[in-house]
Order: structure tokens, then sequence, then C-alpha cells
């Protein structure tokens, strides 16, 4: 979107009365227009490409057959956070409860 609004600035700027008048204003305002039409077909291009940033987990999955080690890894970091938030949860639980004997010792297990 960024792009297309410079390119229509530019076009904008190439039908104003003063590029009649100014040459050095035309020659500049034609460079520009020319240098956002380049830039607005190369992110054009950019977009149409399959890139990862639509998805960057995208290579970890093509390569999750390839490197099976790299997938197990995964798993058991989402199996060890899911445990952490686990005990966090349960250790915020015993912090909010009267501190008590057995309260405490099983906050501090």
């Amino acid at each position: 979107a960024m792009s297309k609004s410079a390119v229509k600035i530019s076009s904008d700027l190439l039908s104003n009365p003063l590029c009649e008048q100014e040459p050095a204003f035309l020659e500049m305002v034609t460079a520009f227009d020319t240098a956002m039409k380049r830039m607005d077909s190369f992110n054009q291009e950019k977009v149409n490409m399959d890139f990862p940033q639509k998805n960057p987990s995208h290579p970890f999955t093509r390569f999750s057959s390839v490197f099976p080690s790299l997938n197990m890894a995964v798993k058991r970091r989402e199996q060890t956070l899911q445990d952490y938030k686990r005990l966090q949860s349960k250790v915020e639980k015993y912090e909010e409860k009267e501190r008590t004997g057995p309260v405490l010792a099983k906050l501090h297990q």
C-alpha cells in the first residue's frame, strides 16, 4: 500500500502545472516517478514470491522429515513449556493462600 501511495504521489506531481513551466523540476519528478514505479514493481515481485514470510515456521515443517531430531526437540520444548506453565500456576495459587505449615511445604516443593 505504501509503494502504491508513492506511485500515486509521483504521478500527481507529474500532472502538476509547475512541471510544464520548469524543465528542471519536470526532470526531477520524472526520475522520481520512474524510481517509484520500479520500487512498486519490485515490491509486487517480492509479494508474489513464495517466501516463508507468511508462516515463519515453514522451513521447520519442510525439514521436519529430514531432521527428526529437530521435530523431537520442538516437541520436548512444547512439553517442557506446558509443564512450566502448569507448575507456575500452582506456585501462584499457593502464594495466594494463607502461609501455614503445609502450604509453605508444598510451595517449597
